[in-house]
């Protein structure tokens, strides 16, 4: 795999934690607290690289066409699922991967620094233990999605899934570290994601496909990786039934973002994308429009005319479309454990929409 490549695979592994004070879904809660990776990243990594003068391309147009002002920094051509609900962080800690011969040379936001940094900014947010321990209470945290980065520099470097497997318990352990850190801080609601159907997606078809992998036949994607993802995700979904078992005051909610993003790619028609299940809006050509050399937001890539016509934006991230969905899935739909809808903290003042900040 080229550097070009593995750069930008990377690029998933920088964003940190996002504090939004907003009247959110339901109306049931003061603030959202969203830890992650790219895939909730609204803006972070572009303001921390600027203090070091890194320039990556989603930090250029299209990204961002679709958004309000047109602003680029988010990992799409316009809002994410966080953005519904009112760049890639590991789970976990570099010298961990490093020890496993897996190197990030970008960055070591991983979901303990993250976790380290919210703590640190906490006197500024909320004041007192007291009064810090209401916030957290009244907020709804959103850990993630984070823990496909940890998978994904492996897998995209070519390495055996039996290589792979074992980082699976450890990614899943320092999820729940973090949780039961959280409910310790006083949290009460806490929306925890599985992993998304990553064979579905365009860069790792690209890259990971040949004739002798196995295709599901209903759908086009790798079957390998799509049952990996499955493999994390019953093992997270173990882990948060045995933390309601310890809290069962705490409303601790498993999102299953594989299979409300699998209704997209098995009912396409259905949810209108008639233009690109498997395959890229925006990039430099290809079975998938997916080109580690001419990436989205370089002078060598195109984008399509319509995106909300596509799954895929980028050939790592969703379109705004697609998050829309997802996010409808999730939230208004079937697909979290207990229902989302029906869960509300029992007193949370609420504030007026604000802007998020970068911690």
């Amino acid at each position: 795999m080229s550097f070009a490549c593995f750069l930008w695979v990377i690029l998933q592994s920088l964003v940190v934690v996002v504090v939004v004070y907003a009247t959110a879904e339901n109306g049931c809660y003061k603030s959202i607290i969203s830890f992650g990776d790219s895939l909730a990243d609204t803006g972070n990594l572009k303001q921390l690289s600027s203090l070091h003068n890194l320039d990556f391309p989603f930090f250029r147009p299209p990204y961002g066409e679709n958004f309000l002002d047109q602003s680029t920094g988010r990992c799409s051509d316009g809002r994410l699922i966080i953005d519904f609900l009112v760049a890639g962080a590991t789970a976990l800690n570099s010298s961990v991967l490093e020890a496993m011969g897996i190197v990030n040379l970008v960055t070591n936001s991983s979901l303990g620094v993250q976790l380290d940094w919210f703590k640190e900014s906490l006197p500024y947010i909320c004041g007192n233990v007291s009064d810090c321990r209401k916030f957290i209470g009244g907020s709804l945290i959103l850990m993630g999605e984070i823990g496909g980065n940890d998978y994904n520099f492996p897998i995209l470097a070519g390495s055996p899934m039996d290589e792979i497997k074992p980082l699976v318990p450890l990614v899943i352990d320092t999820i729940i570290s973090a949780v039961n850190g959280l409910i310790e801080m006083g949290a009460q609601t806490l929306v925890v994601p599985g992993n998304f159907p990553v064979g579905c997606v365009p860069s790792y078809l690209t890259v990971c496909g040949s004739e002798k992998e196995e295709y599901d036949p209903t759908t086009g994607c790798l079957s390998r990786l799509n049952e990996f993802a499955e493999y994390h995700n019953e093992l997270l979904q173990n882990k948060l039934y045995q933390i309601r078992e310890v809290h069962p005051n705490v409303n601790i909610i498993y999102a299953d973002y594989y299979n409300a993003a699998l209704q997209i790619y098995r009912f396409p028609d259905k949810y209108g994308f008639t233009n690109g299940v498997l395959k890229a809006c925006c990039g430099g050509g290809g079975t998938f429009n997916y080109n580690s050399s001419a990436e989205c937001g370089m002078a060598s890539a195109s984008v399509c005319d319509q995106p909300d016509k596509y799954v895929n934006w980028d050939g790592l991230h969703f379109t705004e479309a697609a998050y829309r969905v997802i996010h409808n899935n999730l939230f208004q739909g079937p697909f979290t454990n207990p229902q989302f809808n029906s869960l509300c903290p029992a007193s949370t003042a609420q504030l007026g929409v604000g802007l998020s900040s970068s911690l």
